[in-house]
């Protein structure tokens, strides 16, 4: 059996997975598309968005980026222009939890 090979970190694609409650889908998701201008600036290349089939106030976000640099920097966006503002996280209950995947595989 070989040894796993160490992958350098930069320059791989990587997720930016994101769990959160709500108050209202549709609310959010209004909200939600409202920043597909940002999303793409940020080099977003693809995104998911799923509810759990149990839970109506619940979502999980997937956003794609080229490399963890920009997910990084999508996330500190986030953190200090969307979720820490009311105005601009509308339906968001509670704190979101974010992490940045790469790919095992």
């Amino acid at each position: 059996m070989a040894a796993d090979s160490h992958r350098p970190h930069d320059g791989d694609m990587s997720t930016l997975h994101i769990e959160h409650a709500i108050t209202d889908f549709v609310t959010w998701r209004a909200a939600f598309d409202r920043f597909a201008p940002a999303r793409t600036q940020a080099g977003v290349t693809a995104h998911r968005v799923r509810r759990p089939i149990d839970d109506d106030h619940y979502v999980i976000v997937d956003l794609e980026f080229p490399d963890p640099d920009r997910a990084r920097g999508f996330l500190a966006f986030l953190e200090a222009n969307i979720w820490s503002s009311p105005a601009n996280s509308p339906a968001l209950r509670g704190s979101p939890t974010a992490r940045i995947l790469e790919d095992a595989s």
